[in-house]
């Protein structure tokens, strides 16, 4: 193509209104056209791959074939700008605001609650809404798969299903089953309106969904597209041109003067290569207008279906055509439908094409492998005409090749009819349920002859076993021709073993277990077909199988369908005002403008003049000294005004935590992959990236890189203090009991991933050395004193604001604080407003995570299972540099009785120093990992004796007035009644029968259950960072503003603040506003963690408005009758102050060490959990049936909050201990740097029931209306679902005839439960020695 030639104008709609773009460049995705060039920022960025769903949009074209207009929903961050000529897109501010009328969608996430933080909220919003456009009256499955590909951190997703719920016809409740006592009925069979349980929220005043109230499509581009004559299309870009063929005749030719030259449809394969690998294509041809390209052909044996459908389109193609034809020649297009259900998530599939797919040849491919087993062929077109081209072994030539010419177009693909006799399954494995890339795939078929067992053909492939798709002929050629029987497949499969080796240090790993599941995926292809083969011996009557199939073998599909939960809580006392709104389900303060898109996030911020954007470069060695930097090459490229290093800082050039340094910048030497090295500052994000890739580092390698806490510990590698805690006399203990048994237990790390990554704007305001900093922090004060410090100015020149943060969890403190100081030194030196985003690899590689533990214990108990010495040593992976390690090693060791009274208990936590990226502050601060540790050895110590471990755990509980470890007194009585309460709510005994009987009849499903306690210290141990401060303003008008030392996370601290200000000054909460955390308004306050935000903030808040309601009392007793407002405007004229802060001096909390002993926490937060799973033994995957969470909050402030802090602790500690795997090289290399690789829970990991009650009648003298601090507690209960998997894998073990402890390490991912069941293909599998192969992942 000519680089000279001027491009074509692109025009399309967004929410109604026209856009033209002249010079629409093709490296511009929807997303920042949409947040730069039209400032619509509601659509957020979360990963940047598609693979969250926060920038959900929805795209309508007009399809002048058929005169029909068709909506779906995209990412927009893959969405090339360039595709959508024609288009009309519709964004979360096109559906409804705040300021003309929102619509029932956004209403109804946010008065059901579901929306915390709010990050994710706009794009659920947006999968919902495009649901509806498409579907009005939808169902549960719908409503699940809609929003499969959005991912939320905060609220557990059971709030937001239950608003989408709203919209559905039920059809899936216990109701319709038929069930007598229905789930509903608790809430229904009541006395009268006093008995009445409350409820979260009322459906019945909601608005209507009015699908006439929509936005019309354009009639613009339905008359641009009825009358535009075909045209090619060309847009040119700073370094890369799109051309959009008009003809099919014209895109052959363009790809024969190109063949390197991708062809783009649905930018999902290519789009993720441009942006995370760095890869460049001068010319990019996009054949969405080819009409060949989207033509169906039926034929007699079978369909030929144009490559540029959609997978969408494809399976509604298919799922139209299973129902025209006979049973048997459906078996195929059966199989093809299930993969893509699975297949990526709704947006992905929505543009993502069927010739893509095939093309893209990934080894995993979920579609590949069907295909080639049911001997599909593809049609290829090229300058020297069509061919058709066999989709077979040979069709796939290596990693991502395939064997057409590379000026070879795939026109359409051959699905055939399967035929009588022929039996056609497709399976897959993945990390998670949905949404995920498949570990292992497969594809087989299989004939007979009619009347008869014996084998016509077969075919086997599957993906995810090499660099392409492979086949097995002589697995087939094993049981061609012979009978399908025991005898056949045994041999089968020895045959496939050797098939199909995979080395030991394979790309990917999970070597053992992808080989066992090719071993498990023919078994379960064996039961299919007996299934299939008793079926059709029912039809012919001829006796084609003998031996019976047992019920005990069949395998059905785990269950998925969402039950109705119950969220118990109390109503408020009669005698409450209805106008204090304290203890009530108070909807979010800024609920509604977050399912806007109109609630502002620090990137929200509008650009300011000249403003510069920041991109960090950081080491790609783990231990290395620095021997150069090069930037000339970058300071040449484009926009670039400056690069950043250490010696550019003008004050500190360090962070000090626990006595350790930490370097901002590196300067001579490097500790960790990730290391942050320099920075380059540029006009935009795009030439800042540009230009942080052409940065050279020379490093020099050292010796004795550490990376796991067994090299860290051999080298005496550990941050100081190490420490020791210790009751009783272990070491006499242990003489004297019944048993001893020693174990281990290893858990992995968990990634914060806020949906909102780390984000910053340091903004110089001109004069005295001020500056203006907006920031997504937990702790404003730390970031004024470490910007300050580091420019070597005093801290009354550095405002910090915090307006919200789209979730944090202990993440947005130490690293953000050294984030903000590299930024500031930018804008200090450049004298120009700095933004600095970083892209969620950048964010998981550099800002560290939760600690990985080994866990150690040596426990000596009694035959009756009582526990009388316990020693325990933590090992903790802190990573290169300190952070909070030691801190977290200390809590560690004061939780680690949990609820039990173990009178000979030592306790032993090192933090290891290794090379690995540093580790921090998560949601629990070292208790999850801690506890893991001690539940599994009571575990341990229930299956060494074979007592059931509820029973172990009660026998060892503490009773009646107790002491802790640490000589602190509390009363456990909560605890038992939240353990008691749980085994009643969920209806325990009844479920461990009725689990045993299952477990019986079911060979290759078990289901395990288990219920687990907790006992949690709330504040801070550091005694001066338990206080809170407050500043409360009533203006003239009476409205009130409120400014507190806490942040807005998600968490609903500023809506309980309001509610704290409501009571105390009388006024409804809609009077009173809190605008945002700032350093100007309530200085050196304290970080918002340590589930002590309530507590700290809505004393000082409480404090500040008693001050002002006593200072109106003479007022009210002059006028008694008069208006709060009459009251205000009386004390102005009268000059009383209406202006008041607020203090709240915490408790004195402390730990000595030396005496082990203390008062490290202000009281304790109870809890219990009961959970159930259902575990498939031949792939390990499972779902969680049902989890009943009972909590001791005391009092709840805002029992929606709260409710909403459980559930979302819950499932993300269900990610943490079954799910969420951190995966380093063995070079130290973060692999799993975003969502593609790295799996939080989704919609389709929530319990199907997902019960939480409140214990009721609790109080708390020690806290703000005696309630109690929640954020943090529950996630450690998420184990719950861990040792329900450990039961049922126990169970699965049972039936090899293995009994008594195993090890099983967190989290208990699909792989470790399957290998963990010890199936009979497991053992099959020959291991590799450790030590005579390099690993592809570093056992952390």
């Amino acid at each position: 193509m000519s680089a000279g030639k001027e491009g074509d104008s692109l025009c399309f709609f967004v929410n109604g209104k026209k856009v033209t773009e002249d010079h629409a460049d093709p490296e511009t995705m929807l997303l920042s056209f949409l947040r730069e060039k039209l400032r619509l920022t509601g659509t957020k960025y979360g990963c940047g791959g598609g693979g969250c769903g926060a920038c959900t949009v929805m795209v309508s074209r007009y399809q002048p074939a058929n005169k029909t207009i068709i909506h779906y929903s995209a990412n927009a961050c893959l969405l090339p700008l360039c595709q959508l000529h024609g288009a009309a897109v519709t964004t979360v501010e096109g559906i409804g605001s705040t300021k003309t009328r929102i619509h029932p969608v956004q209403e109804r996430i946010a008065k059901a609650h579901g929306s915390q933080c709010g990050f994710c909220t706009p794009g659920m919003v947006m999968s919902m809404y495009t649901l509806l456009r498409n579907k009005p009256q939808p169902n549960m499955e719908d409503v699940t798969q809609a929003l499969a590909g959005n991912l939320c951190r905060c609220t557990g997703y059971r709030p937001i299903v239950d608003g989408c719920r709203t919209f559905c016809q039920e059809t899936n409740c216990c109701r319709a089953s038929g069930a007598g006592n229905c789930c509903l009925n608790r809430e229904e069979r009541t006395d009268g309106p006093e008995d009445e349980k409350p409820k979260l929220f009322d459906k019945e005043g909601f608005l209507p969904l009015d699908p006439t109230q929509e936005l019309i499509f354009p009639p613009e581009l339905i008359l641009m597209a009825e009358t535009a004559g075909p045209r090619t299309l060309t847009f040119q870009g700073e370094r890369m041109t799109w051309v959009s063929p008009a003809s099919l005749q014209e895109l052959v030719q363009m790809k024969s003067s190109n063949p390197k030259a991708p062809l783009v449809l649905g930018n999902t394969n290519i789009g993720p290569d441009i942006k995370f690998k760095g890869v460049l294509h001068p010319l990019i041809i996009s054949p969405t207008r080819i009409a060949e390209l989207f033509e169906v052909t039926h034929t007699l044996n079978g369909v030929w279906v144009g490559a540029g459908f959609s997978l969408s389109e494809v399976r509604s193609l298919l799922e139209k055509l299973v129902p025209q034809f006979p049973e048997e020649k459906t078996e195929l297009f059966k199989a093809l439908i299930q993969q893509l259900r699975n297949l990526g998530s709704e947006q992905i599939r929505n543009v993502a094409s069927l010739g893509g797919n095939v093309m893209s040849a990934y080894p995993n491919s979920d579609l590949n492998p069907v295909l080639a087993a049911a001997n599909c062929k593809v049609s290829v077109i090229s300058n020297g005409g069509r061919r058709e081209v066999p989709l077979n072994q040979d069709f796939f030539v290596s990693f991502g090749k395939t064997v057409l010419k590379p000026e070879e177009i795939l026109l359409s693909v051959f699905i055939p009819f399967s035929r009588k006799g022929e039996i056609v399954r497709a399976f897959r494995q993945a990390p998670r349920k949905e949404s995920s890339f498949a570990t292992v795939t497969a594809g087989m078929r299989v004939v007979f002859s009619e009347g008869s067992r014996v084998v016509q053909d077969a075919s086997i492939y599957y993906g995810g076993m090499g660099p392409t798709t492979v086949g097995a002929p002589k697995t087939c050629a094993a049981i061609i021709t012979r009978p399908w029987d025991d005898e056949t497949l045994s041999q089968a499969y020895d045959v496939l073993l050797d098939e199909l080796a995979l080395p030991p240090s394979a790309p990917g790993g999970q070597v053992e277990f992808r080989r066992s599941l090719t071993l498990s995926f023919l078994f379960k292809f064996n039961l299919e077909v007996l299934q299939k083969l008793r079926e059709m011996q029912s039809l012919c009557l001829q006796n084609v199988i003998t031996n019976e199939l047992p019920e005990k073998m069949q395998i059905q599909p785990l269950p998925k369908e969402i039950q109705h939960s119950l969220q118990e809580f109390q109503h408020v006392s009669k005698d409450q005002s209805s106008q204090d709104p304290v203890g009530r389900p108070i909807m979010h303060r800024s609920a509604i403008s977050q399912a806007t898109g109109e609630a502002v996030y620090c990137d929200d911020i509008p650009k300011t003049d000249r403003e510069l954007f920041l991109v960090l470069v950081t080491s790609s060695r783990a231990n290395a000294k620095i021997t150069g930097l090069d930037v000339s090459e970058a300071l040449q490229l484009p926009g670039v005004v400056d690069v950043i290093t250490a010696g550019d800082i003008p004050g500190k050039t360090v962070r000090t935590f626990s006595g350790y340094d930490e370097e901002l910048l590196a300067d001579s030497q490097v500790s960790c992959v990730g290391q942050m090295v320099c920075a380059v500052v540029a006009d935009s994000r795009v030439h800042a990236r540009r230009a942080a890739s052409a940065v050279k580092i020379g490093y020099e390698d050292l010796p004795d890189s550490l990376f796991t806490v067994e090299e860290a510990t051999e080298k005496s590698s550990y941050f100081e203090p190490r420490r020791t805690i210790e009751r009783g006399n272990v070491a006499e203990a242990f003489k004297s009991v019944d048993q001893v048994y020693e174990g281990e237990i290893r858990l992995g790390g968990q990634e914060h991933f806020y949906m909102e990554t780390q984000s910053m704007l340091v903004v110089p305001v001109g004069e005295e050395a001020e500056f203006n900093v907006y920031i997504s922090t937990q702790w404003p004060t730390s970031v004024q004193d470490a910007v300050a410090e580091t420019l070597g100015i005093p801290s009354n020149r550095v405002t910090c604001h915090v307006k919200r943060i789209g979730g944090a969890f202990g993440g947005k403190v130490t690293k953000t604080t050294i984030l903000a100081c590299i930024t500031s030194v930018a804008a200090w030196k450049t004298n120009r407003a700095v933004r600095c985003v970083l892209e969620r690899g950048e964010d998981m590689l550099i800002t560290g995570g939760r600690h990985p533990v080994l866990g150690k214990y040596k426990v000596g108990f009694m035959n009756d299972g009582k526990i009388v010495a316990a020693d325990i040593q933590y090992y903790l992976n802190s990573g290169n540099t300190v952070d909070d390690s030691v801190v977290v090693a200390e809590k560690i060791l004061l939780h680690m009785d949990n609820v039990y009274n173990i009178p000979n208990l030592r306790g032993y936590a090192a933090a290891c120093r290794t090379h690995l990226p540093s580790n921090t502050a998560f949601r629990g601060f070292g208790v999850p990992q801690c506890l893991m540790v001690v539940e599994n050895m009571v575990n341990d110590v229930a299956m060494a004796l074979g007592r059931p471990a509820d029973q172990v755990r009660e026998l060892n509980m503490y009773k009646g007035p107790s002491v802790t470890h640490y000589k602190l007194e509390f009363s456990p009585e909560n605890m038992l009644r939240c353990w008691e309460e749980c085994k009643l709510k969920s209806d325990y005994g009844a479920r461990c029968r009725a689990v045993d009987l299952f477990n019986q009849q079911s060979r290759w499903k078990k289901r395990g259950i288990s219920i687990i306690p907790i006992k949690y210290g709330i504040a801070f141990s550091e005694s001066f960072l338990n206080q809170g401060a407050a500043l409360v303003h009533i203006y003239r008008d009476g409205s009130v503003l409120v400014s507190h030392g806490g942040t807005e996370m998600g968490q609903g601290l500023h809506t309980k603040m309001q509610q704290v200000a409501s009571r105390e000054l009388h006024i409804p909460h809609s009077k009173i506003h809190i605008s945002e955390t700032s350093t100007n308004t309530v200085p050196n306050a304290s970080m918002s963690a340590a589930s002590f935000g309530t507590d700290a903030n809505g004393m000082a808040v409480k404090n500040a408005c008693e001050t002002l309601y006593q200072r109106l009392e003479p007022l009210r007793q002059k006028n008694p009758g008069g208006t709060w407002e009459s009251w205000v405007k009386a004390a102005y004229f009268e000059k009383i102050s209406l202006s008041a802060t607020g203090f709240y001096r915490g408790p004195d909390l402390y730990m000595d060490w030396d005496k082990m002993k203390g008062q490290p926490y202000a009281y304790f937060t109870f809890g219990a959990c009961c959970s159930e799973v259902e575990l498939d033994c031949l792939t390990g995957d499972y779902r969680t049936v049902r989890t009943d969470i009972v909590v001791d909050i005391g009092k709840s402030v805002n029992p929606s909050a709260d409710i909403g802090q459980i559930e979302g602790a819950f499932m993300q500690g269900l990610g943490l201990y079954t799910l969420e795997e951190l995966k380093f090289s063995p070079s130290g290399l973060l692999y799993t740097r975003g969502p593609s690789q790295y799996k939080i829970p989704a919609i389709c990991d929530m319990p199907l029931r997902f019960n939480v009650h409140l214990l009721s009648d609790s109080n708390n003298p020690h806290a703000i209306y005696s309630s109690k601090g929640i954020g943090e507690p529950v996630l450690f209960l998420g184990s719950s679902v861990f040792f329900a998997i450990k039961d049922a894998v126990a169970a699965a073990r049972s039936e090899s005839g293995l009994v008594g402890p195993f090890p099983l390490r967190s989290p208990a991912t699909a792989e470790k439960a399957f290998l963990a069941c010890a199936s009979p293909f497991t053992h099959k599998i020959p291991t590799s020695k450790p030590g005579s192969f390099k690993p592809w992942a570093l056992n952390i």
